[in-house]
């Protein structure tokens, strides 16, 4: 480990000893309780993983100063939407209930309302709401407590807005939160939802952490864990029409509740912006995950309705993460599918790929290895072996080496209605990875589904691939050891991205025709970034599956660059890909967040100030 990263992991436990106290010392005995000594200890090294910036030294420069808050003031819209601010209270302590309503108060935008439904046992709140003295203030004192999804349909009935907001007790917005807000519902002429990013505010020393930086809308993302969470704001005919929360979901009656929005709108847009505190305390779900586990509960059930609704076939799971789960899509049709396997020689890798491949409970596949240019007269023996199984093809590819022009070949000699792209140099984990496979890549919006791949010393080679880290696209995770979960445990969660690594990836034939397969011209690099990006062009979808786990033995049968040729065609890649995508390298990955490092693995913060 060089100096500078020791240097990096000093600095990060020297701020765990600053935050020990005896209420992080009894957080992290319930951690221990919950996950285990050995996941305590990942998890801990995990948290206190280097970044490229500390988040308190980051956001600083990411929150609006005054002058720019002075400047939205003056803003003048074509459309001035009132947007109604929707709070159910309980019980809230007066100095949070104070915080709450003056990060309102303070909004350069200031065509809103704020809609306060009190369901405690005295209206103590009444006095604080008068000391405002602002009519655009709403109170109504309920008497009673009706449950989460009860009060919070009392405060929804206060509501007069084109949009509504939701807002827990306790937290607070920025102040330019709804000039946000709003600059998104001019952009965009029929915009349905509108959610932003967020991070936490800790109620004892006040300050800022863990910030929530999201994705554009990723409905696998979403069936995994509520990601979209603060701070939304929805049509109110959206509210209206799905009857506003229900109560059967009480703990994650917002998880529910968004399912229903996503599901009747068109238009969801994200605001990469971190403009919601959520305010955590011992008992609050945000600090401590088993205070409330009857939500995560609720949360699941949330997930099958929704699946249910959408007529969709599936089994729903709590993962060992709470707040986080598992969908197992249930395969529709035994459908065949074809595996390309490209090899030259190495008939001792490409051995261990293809028994690891047979070890799959599925039975309706066939094996086609494309013979290119091998010179061991041990590797024809071996072919020749394996032509005595029914299911194993071996076509021959005579020109030079070129990966995409391989598989092209491969596909126009099959006849499958799947295609899984696989490298001699792939071992499979399981015996259920083809079915893990199949199930989500037959679901009718995907068009490709990859796997996590880990090289042979249990460290991640593969979770996924981010458009724009390196320069043009680069791997999430790479070097993380196996047994951590990533940056909101995206490592170890099913979710969708701009592309996903060709080493193993299986794509519907119906996509891969209309998307015109791979471009031949990147011989080597690149060129399932580049299908990728056009399925997703074509509005299909690509699917990480962390459930597909195999190692990866890293690309044995192809050189390094080591010469001025190799060198050369590798620049001529990347111009393509800087030329045909222009404006995603530009834009930035939708499946990523823009405040994030494209120079950094695993999620770190941008150092862009």
């Amino acid at each position: 480990m060089s100096s500078d990263n020791n240097n990096d992991y000093k600095i990060q436990w020297k701020r765990v000893f600053e935050r020990l106290s005896l209420y992080n010392i009894k957080k992290g005995f319930r951690y221990i309780s919950h996950y285990g000594l050995k996941g305590f200890f990942n998890k801990l090294n995990e948290r206190f993983t280097p970044e490229e910036i500390p988040y308190e030294t980051w956001y600083p420069y990411h929150f609006a100063n005054s002058e720019t808050l002075e400047k939205q003031k003056k803003k003048k819209f074509n459309k001035n939407p009132l947007i109604s601010i929707v709070v159910p209270a309980y019980e809230t302590p007066e100095t949070f209930f104070k915080e709450m309503v003056n990060s309102v108060k303070k909004q350069t935008y200031d065509n809103w309302e704020l809609c306060i439904l009190d369901a405690g046992k005295n209206d103590y709140l009444k006095n604080i709401v008068n000391e405002f003295n602002d009519a655009r203030i709403k109170y109504c004192f309920q008497g009673e407590n009706k449950g989460i999804a009860g009060n919070s349909n009392e405060a929804l009935k206060m509501a007069g807005g084109e949009y509504i907001g939701l807002l827990d007790h306790d937290d607070t917005i920025e102040p330019d939160a709804l000039f946000e807000v709003v600059s998104m519902i001019n952009s965009h002429e029929n915009v349905d939802m509108i959610y932003t990013d967020e991070d936490k505010l800790d109620g004892r020393e006040n300050k800022y952490f863990q910030p929530a930086l999201k994705p554009d809308f990723n409905i696998d993302l979403l069936r995994s864990n509520n990601y979209i969470c603060h701070f939304i704001v929805v049509k109110s005919q959206i509210i209206n029409k799905i009857g506003g929360f229900n109560k059967d979901y009480d703990g994650a009656q917002d998880y529910d509740l968004i399912f229903r929005i996503v599901e009747n709108s068109k238009d969801i847009v994200h605001i990469p912006k971190i403009l919601y505190h959520w305010r955590v305390h011992q008992d609050s779900t945000a600090e401590n995950p088993a205070s409330k586990l009857y939500a995560f509960e609720a949360g699941a059930r949330a997930i099958k309705a929704h699946l249910d609704r959408m007529n969709i076939m599936g089994q729903v799971s709590n993962t060992s993460n709470l707040g986080f789960y598992r969908v197992k899509y249930k395969l529709q049709s035994e459908d065949k599918v074809s595996v390309i396997i490209p090899n030259k020689d190495n008939i001792e890798v490409l051995d261990k790929c293809l028994r690891s491949v047979f070890r799959t409970k599925y039975s309706n596949f066939e094996v086609i290895i494309v013979e290119n240019n091998s010179t061991d007269k041990n590797t024809f023996d071996y072919y020749d072996k394996m032509r005595e199984n029914s299911r194993i093809r071996i076509l021959e590819w005579k020109d030079k080496f070129n990966y995409s022009a391989i598989n092209n070949y491969a596909v126009a000699n099959t006849d499958s209605k799947y295609l899984l792209f696989l490298n001699n140099d792939i071992e499979f984990i399981s015996n259920d990875w083809m079915e893990e496979l199949l199930s989500h890549c037959q679901r009718e919006e995907v068009g490709a589904v990859g796997a996590k791949l880990y090289y042979p010393d249990d460290t991640i080679q593969h979770a996924g691939t981010i458009v724009g880290i390196g320069g043009i696209a680069g791997h999430a995770f790479v070097g993380m050891p196996r047994n951590q979960s990533g940056y909101f445990h995206k490592a170890s969660i099913q979710l969708d991205l701009s592309a996903v690594t060709a080493a193993c990836m299986m794509v519907k034939r119906e996509v891969f025709e209309k998307t015109g397969g791979f471009e031949e011209s990147l011989e080597v690099a690149f060129n399932d970034v580049d299908l990728c990006l056009k399925i997703n062009k074509e509005n299909y979808l690509v699917v990480y599956n962390p459930y597909v786990e195999a190692y990866h033995y890293e690309s044995k049968s192809r050189g390094a660059e080591d010469t001025k040729e190799k060198v050369m065609r590798f620049q001529n890649e990347i111009e393509y890909m800087r030329t045909k995508w222009t404006d995603i390298l530009k834009n930035g990955d939708p499946y990523y967040n823009k405040n994030l490092s494209l120079d950094k693995w695993n999620y770190s913060l941008r150092n862009n100030h």
